[in-house]
Formats: structure tokens, C-alpha cells, sequence
């Protein structure tokens, strides 16, 4: 008999054998997990695809007697759906790039430059976390409203390009990780700080950059409350807006919704399996240090 087979032969100790079993167990409770918190989208796809009288049934079909694809073409006849996703696109591309413009020139400073109340006003800034967005709704509503933004993108973009309070923190946090020896050997080359903050600092810092671009991209993509407040003709709607409309005071295309809800989160999945390698390094390097 081989040693190999030999070890495989030896019955497992108490120890051994509960590694295995709690090991089982967390696999056979994640799967579960993973299964129930698929069934939400699970439902929405079934609904996407079955006749009206099938989405309400009770009990409840998973499963289509038939395939629907009317729902996916009735929201673009109907409605502008092509220009709610054209508007929808534009103010997710232009306020994500805000966000990351702007953040993480405030991060930098906070993290890399040496400044007199450096960590009082940062901890200024993250005070204003604890302010609800609703507390400054009709101000901010009364201050645009003078500006005449109303029904232009200006109040959903132009707050964007002065930095997000939660994006400073989460990359200021990582910055703090990259050593000062080389920002002290940088500016005795005669780099200046923003030589040093665009050819070193972004550089790399790449991880929680893809960090706050899936955090921006998310938000802005499915925003609804703001767009509701400041957009009031048809054709500035975003995609959220757009589904709003498909629900009446007297009835609600359940199925156009589902299907257009399925369409809508088709980018912000594709933009998270391809940033997810940057999202799981930057949220762990950045809560490592603080």
C-alpha cells in the first residue's frame, strides 16, 4: 500500500472531522443564502416574460406557461425609453466623473499635504454624513429654483463635481496606505503636487478608485428621488422615471416594469463583475489603515 493511500486509510480524528463538518455546513448555508437572494431576480425575469394574467396568480408561477417579449417592446413604442436611457446614461457618465475628479483631489489633500487643521475640517466634512438629505431638500430646492435649474441636469451633476463626503473618506483611508518616503523623494525631484498627485497618488490608487466608480455608477444609474424633484418635462426623464410612468393611478404594467427593471440593471452588473477584482482590494486596503 502506497503512503498515500495509507493516510487516506487512517480514520479522521474528532478535530479533522469537525473541520469538515463546519466547513460543510458554511458551503451548504451559503448556497441557501445565495439562492434566496436570487429570487428576487429570478422573479423579475420570469415576470419580464409572462402573460399579464400570470404575473399575479396566486399561487405563484415561476415558471411561464409562455414566452412574453411584448413587455420588452411596448415601454420603447409607447415611451421615449431609447432618450430615458440616452439621459440616464449621460448624467451617470458626467457625475461619476465628478465624483472621482473632484474626491479624490480632496483625499489627496487630506492624505498626502501637511496643512494647519488638516484633521479638524476632516472631520468637519464627515459630519456632514450624519445631516439626512431631506433635512436640506426644500433649501436646496428654493436655491436652484433661483438659479433656474429647474428641469436641466444642473442639480443632479454640478453637486457632484464638489466631491462626495463618503468617496473623500473611503479614498482618503487608502492613500494613507501608500508611504510619504515617496512624496518627500518625488518633490526633491522637483515634482510639484499636482505632478505628484496625478503621476504617483492616482496611479495607485487605482484599486479604490474602481471602489468609488461601482459605488458612483450605482447611485447614479438608479437615482430617483432627485431626478423626481428637478425634472419635471418628459423628455429630460432618466430610467427610473421612466418606469415610474408606467405605473397609472388606476393600473400598472407590472410586466413592462419587470422587464425594463431587467434591461436597467443589465450595466451596473456588467460594470461590477468587471471592476469586482478592484472593488474586494480597495474596500479591504482601505479599511486596514486609518
Amino acid at each position: 500500500m502506497s503512503a498515500i493511500a495509507a493516510y487516506r486509510a487512517r480514520p479522521m480524528s474528532a478535530e479533522r472531522l469537525g473541520r469538515v463538518f463546519w466547513r460543510g455546513l458554511i458551503y451548504v448555508l451559503t448556497v441557501v443564502l445565495a439562492v434566496i437572494f436570487t429570487f428576487p431576480f429570478f422573479w423579475m425575469v420570469s415576470s419580464s416574460v409572462k402573460p399579464p394574467s400570470e404575473i399575479m396568480a396566486m399561487p405563484p408561477k415561476w415558471i411561464p406557461s409562455t414566452i412574453v417579449l411584448s413587455s420588452y417592446v411596448s415601454p420603447f413604442t409607447n415611451l421615449p425609453f431609447l432618450l430615458f436611457y440616452r439621459n440616464t446614461v449621460f448624467v451617470t457618465l458626467m457625475g461619476m466623473l465628478g465624483v472621482l475628479l473632484s474626491s479624490s483631489l480632496v483625499a489627496f489633500a487630506f492624505a498626502r499635504m501637511r496643512w494647519p487643521g488638516r484633521d479638524k475640517f476632516f472631520i468637519l466634512m464627515l459630519a456632514t454624513l450624519m445631516v439626512p438629505n431631506h433635512v436640506t431638500l426644500i433649501p436646496t430646492y428654493v436655491f436652484y429654483s433661483k438659479l433656474d435649474w429647474i428641469n436641466t441636469f444642473l442639480p443632479l451633476l454640478v453637486p457632484e463635481w464638489t466631491g462626495s463626503p463618503f468617496i473623500i473618506f473611503l479614498m482618503r483611508q487608502y492613500m494613507m496606505t501608500i508611504p510619504l518616503e515617496m512624496d518627500d523623494a518625488a518633490r526633491i525631484d522637483g515634482c510639484g503636487w499636482f505632478r505628484l498627485y496625478s503621476r504617483i497618488i492616482v496611479p495607485l490608487s487605482w484599486p479604490v478608485i474602481g471602489v468609488a466608480a461601482i459605488y458612483s455608477f450605482t447611485y447614479h444609474w438608479n437615482a430617483f428621488e432627485r431626478p423626481l424633484i428637478y425634472l419635471n418635462r418628459l423628455e429630460l426623464f432618466t430610467v427610473p422615471l421612466g418606469m415610474a410612468v408606467l405605473k397609472s393611478r388606476y393600473s400598472t404594467d407590472f410586466g413592462a416594469m419587470m422587464a425594463m427593471a431587467t434591461v436597467s440593471i443589465i450595466p451596473v452588473l456588467i460594470v461590477f463583475f468587471l471592476a469586482q477584482r478592484y472593488f474586494i482590494q480597495g474596500v479591504v486596503v482601505s479599511g486596514v489603515k486609518g
